[in-house]
C-alpha cells in the first residue's frame, strides 16, 4: 500500500510548482529590467503611434543606440560584478579611434594591421588599470577616472601634434567596411556583434568556471581568494575586455563615418556603468547578469529614440534615465534579498 504521506507531499509539491517556477524566474537579476523593457516599449509604441517609430527604420535606430552602448556598458557590467569599475572607457574609445585614423591616413599603415594596434594599445591600457587597483589598492574608481583624464589627454595633445587638429579623415578597405560598418538600411552590423558577444557573455558566466569566479570575486573577496579562485586573474581579464570593448567600439565609429575623433567616447563614462545598474548588476557585485546588461541598453536606445520621435525635448531623456536609475538599485536590492531567501 503507497504511503499517504508520500501522496500528500507529492500533491503539495505538485500545487507549489508553479508557484516556486515563477519565484525563481522573479529572482533572475534581469526580471526588473525585462518588466520596465516591456512596459517603456509599448508606453513609446503608443505615444508614437502617429509616427514611424515601429518601422524597421525606426526600431533600427534604437538597436543602433543600443548596440554600441550594449557592448561596453556589458564588459564593464562584468567588472562590475566582479566588484571593480571602469571609468576610462571614455577616452579609450576616443584614443582608439584618432589612433586608427591617424595610422592610416598619416602614416599609410594598412587598416587591419592598424585596427591589430589599436586593439593592443587599448589592451595595455587595460593591464595598466588592473595593475595599479591590484598593486595599490587605490579604489578602481579613482584609478580609472585618473586614467581617462590621462589618455584623453595624452590622445588630443598627440592629435593636435601630429595634425593641428583632434579630428583625422579615413578611408577603409572594402573588407573592413563589411566587418565593422556594414548596414542593412538603417540597421548597422554592430547590433550582430552586439547579440554575439552578450552569447558569449551569457555562456561564459553561466558555464564556465571563469564566469564562477566573477560572481565570487565580487561577491566575497577574501572568501575567493581562501577558496583558491585566481581573483587578480579575474581582474586583470575583466579590465583589459573592458578595454578592447572600447577600443571596438571606437573602431567601428570610425570606419562608419570615415573619421576619428579623439573627443569621442566620454557619454559612454557614465552611460554604460547607469545601463549596468539599470540591468540588474549589484553596485557590490557579486551579482548581475549579460541578459540584463543587454536588456538595459535596450532600454536606453528605446527611450532616446523615442523621445526623439515623439516630439518631446531629448532633454527628457536625462529624467527618464535617473528615475530609472534610482528604481533598478531599489528593486535589484531587493530582488537581491528574495534570491539569497530562496537558497
Amino acid at each position: 500500500m503507497l504511503n499517504p504521506n508520500i501522496l500528500k507531499s507529492t500533491s503539495s509539491e505538485s500545487r507549489n510548482a508553479p508557484s516556486s517556477q515563477w519565484r525563481r524566474l522573479v529572482v533572475r537579476p534581469e526580471a526588473g529590467v525585462a518588466i520596465a523593457l516591456i512596459v517603456i516599449f509599448v508606453f513609446f509604441a503608443i505615444a508614437t503611434s502617429h509616427t514611424r517609430f515601429l518601422s524597421f527604420n525606426g526600431q533600427a535606430a534604437w538597436l543602433n543606440i543600443a548596440s554600441q552602448l550594449g557592448i561596453i556598458a556589458l564588459a564593464v557590467g562584468m567588472l562590475m560584478m566582479a566588484g571593480e569599475l571602469d571609468l576610462s572607457i571614455g577616452s579609450v574609445l576616443g584614443a582608439s579611434s584618432i589612433m586608427l585614423a591617424i595610422g592610416c591616413t598619416l602614416f599609410g599603415v594598412n587598416v587591419w594591421l592598424m585596427i591589430g594596434l589599436t586593439l593592443v594599445s587599448a589592451a595595455a591600457i587595460g593591464l595598466l588599470n588592473a595593475f595599479l587597483v591590484i598593486k595599490t589598492g587605490i579604489p578602481s574608481l579613482i584609478v580609472t577616472l585618473a586614467s581617462n583624464f590621462g589618455v584623453a589627454g595624452a590622445a588630443l595633445g598627440i592629435s593636435r601634434w601630429l595634425t593641428n587638429t583632434t579630428s583625422t579623415s579615413m578611408v577603409s578597405d572594402p573588407l573592413a567596411n563589411a566587418v565593422f560598418a556594414a548596414r542593412w538600411g538603417q540597421a548597422s552590423i554592430s547590433i550582430l556583434w552586439w547579440i554575439a558577444l552578450t552569447l558569449i557573455a551569457l555562456w561564459v558566466l553561466r558555464r564556465t568556471p571563469f564566469g564562477n569566479w566573477i560572481y565570487a570575486t565580487g561577491g566575497n573577496l577574501d572568501g575567493a581568494r581562501g577558496a583558491g579562485v585566481p581573483t587578480a586573474r579575474v581582474k586583470v581579464t575583466l579590465f583589459v575586455t573592458t578595454a578592447l570593448a572600447a577600443s571596438l567600439v571606437g573602431i567601428m565609429q570610425t570606419i562608419e563615418f570615415h573619421s576619428g575623433n579623439a573627443a569621442n567616447g566620454q557619454g559612454y563614462v557614465f552611460q554604460a556603468p547607469i545601463v549596468a545598474v539599470i540591468g540588474g548588476v549589484l553596485l557590490t557585485g557579486g551579482y548581475g547578469s549579460a541578459v540584463g546588461i543587454a536588456f538595459g541598453a535596450a532600454l536606453y536606445g528605446i527611450i532616446s529614440v523615442g523621445i526623439f520621435y515623439s516630439g518631446w525635448n531629448t532633454d527628457w531623456i536625462q529624467l527618464f534615465l535617473g528615475a530609472l536609475l534610482v528604481a533598478a538599485v531599489l528593486v535589484n536590492s531587493q530582488f537581491r534579498r528574495l534570491a539569497l531567501s530562496a537558497r
